[in-house]
């Protein structure tokens, strides 16, 4: 597909330039013509009047007024013609006359070259002027220019007074309008001539100019960043070779110390991107390490009919500090452990593999099935040397799985929802001990559970109950009750998948902040599974 053709700053910068100077020399001319042409018309007036002036002091004016009167014609009256004539043919004039004005906007000719004494002619040029000069004795202020039968002229008026200072007629100079034009049309054409000399030095020394201090520059500084866009490199001779002192070289210095910063960024974000792979590959494998530390086969002990158990755990970031863990301490007692470790990520995800691989040493090698005993002895080893202070919140229960009965301990985690057979999850209070890791040396509360064949048990850690959406809104203990009731008889499996999508759909697409782990149990007793 074609494109259509932009031009380029060098064209643009040229067009701009003669239409300027073609604009400026058309308004100076115009400009200066009118100003001429009313210099050559005032000096034309002025000059009709200097020569009536010459006229007035020769002529006889009492003559003048006598032929005002009588319009007879004698001796006198023929040397002033010759006079007259003489007078207008050395001085150029177009025409001299002395006439009479008459309110009927005539005039009656004392002498006209054209005409005899006596004849009456309309007046062409302004009525008004030439009246008021008549009755005033003043000459008239503005140009007396007109379009008559003898031409396109313009008049220089004088009155001519007699002994008693009275007006008796009116003397004309008349000036052809064509010498003025004439003048004025070579005058407008010597200035266009000029004009058009001046417009090519100034076209070619402004173009000079602007290529100079303002169109090279600006080529280099497009070509640079083309450059430095297409390559990722940048040509720092070339920018400095700007050396316009003014904006252009302070942007020239400008984006080449930008393009520098550029660069050196890149280089950063390269070995930054390379370390953050390289983090993100470890923080994987740190994922399935977790992963692979937490039961994830289900059913986990295929053999047991017992219970059945289902738990999950989904970090808010690659590696939580969450955790469960069931297993059996000897044949009959099966312990169960959800924690959540204090703080996030890598550090948090340590200190909890650190703190399931005691808990379950402990009870493995311990000869004691006290869940109080059991945390005692892992808050004392927690204890020592926990620079970083973290801690983590701990329910620990063994269960005789023949007859239901056990010991719980809860170290400063979340209530537990019991469910009796028939009945609905309800949230079981009591008081907590502290968490695990905080203080060396203290003792732990438990108390006695008893399960009875149906019963179920939900466990959880925080990140479900405070759970929040976009109006920072938390989940809550009763949205997780009314989700656990949804479906009550649910196997763990089903339970759990229940809860996880009423979180979802609570909290849209706020971010998850915390780890949410879960675990259902749900008892049988020794002859295994009910019927429905």
């Amino acid at each position: 597909m074609m494109t259509k053709r932009k031009l380029g700053i060098h064209k643009k910068a040229l067009i701009g330039i003669i239409l300027f100077t073609v604009l400026l020399s058309g308004l100076m001319c115009a400009s200066g013509s009118f100003i001429f042409d009313r210099a050559i018309q005032r000096m034309y007036n002025e000059r009709g009047y200097v020569i009536a002036n010459i006229i007035l002091d020769e002529i006889d004016k009492e003559k003048i007024a006598e032929y005002s009167v009588s319009w007879e014609m004698d001796d006198y009256y023929y040397e002033m013609v010759d006079y007259l004539e003489y007078i207008q043919q050395i001085s150029g004039a177009a025409y001299i006359y002395i006439g009479v004005p008459y309110e009927d906007h005539t005039i009656k000719y004392i002498y006209d070259s054209g005409s005899t004494m006596g004849f009456v002619d309309p007046i062409a040029a302004p009525f008004d002027e030439i009246w008021n000069a008549y009755t005033t004795g003043q000459k008239p202020e503005s140009y007396l220019v007109r379009h008559s039968q003898y031409g396109y002229l313009t008049s220089s008026c004088l009155p001519i007074k007699d002994g008693n200072d009275k007006v008796v007629a009116l003397l004309f100079v008349d000036t052809n309008m064509e010498v003025i034009l004439s003048t004025i049309n070579k005058f407008i054409l010597n200035m266009s001539l000029i004009a058009v000399v001046l417009m090519a030095v100034f076209c070619f020394a402004n173009w000079l100019f602007l290529r100079h201090n303002i169109i090279n520059p600006l080529i280099i500084i497009r070509d640079n960043i083309r450059n430095f866009a297409l390559n990722a490199t940048t040509d720092e001779e070339a920018l400095n070779n700007i050396k316009t002192n003014d904006e252009l070289q302070e942007l020239a210095n400008t984006i080449g110390a930008m393009e520098l910063d550029i660069l050196s960024y890149i280089d950063n974000i390269q070995s930054i991107t390379a370390e953050k792979e390289r983090i993100g590959t470890e923080l994987n494998v740190a994922t399935r390490i977790q992963a692979a530390m937490l039961p994830r086969v289900f059913p986990p002990f295929p053999e047991r009919h017992e219970f059945e158990v289902f738990a999950t755990m989904n970090p808010a970031k690659e590696v939580g500090g969450d955790f469960y863990d069931f297993f059996f301490v000897d044949h009959n007692h099966l312990a169960i452990v959800v924690a959540d470790v204090s703080g996030k990520g890598v550090p948090a995800a340590l200190f909890m593999v650190v703190s399931k691989l005691l808990i379950k040493n402990r009870l493995s090698i311990g000869n004691s099935l006290s869940p109080a005993e059991t945390l005692k002895a892992v808050n004392n080893q927690l204890c020592e040397g926990n620079e970083v202070e973290f801690f983590v919140t701990v329910w620990l229960g063994i269960i005789d799985i023949t007859t239901g009965k056990g010991m719980v301990a809860n170290a400063g985690h979340e209530h537990p929802a019991l469910k009796r057979k028939g009945g609905e999850y309800e949230l079981v209070v009591y008081k907590h001990s502290p968490a695990v890791g905080t203080i060396s040396g203290i003792n732990f509360r438990e108390h006695e559970i008893e399960l009875n064949p149906g019963d179920s048990l939900f466990l959880y850690t925080d990140g479900v109950t405070e759970a929040t959406n976009e109006n920072d809104e938390l989940f809550g203990n009763d949205r997780l009750i009314n989700a656990l009731n949804l479906d009550a008889d649910a196997s763990p499996k089903q339970l759990l998948a229940n809860v996880k999508t009423k979180i979802d759909d609570f909290v849209g697409q706020a971010p998850q902040f915390d780890d949410i782990t879960m675990l259902g149990f749900t008892f049988y007793g020794k002859e295994g599974q009910l019927d429905d």
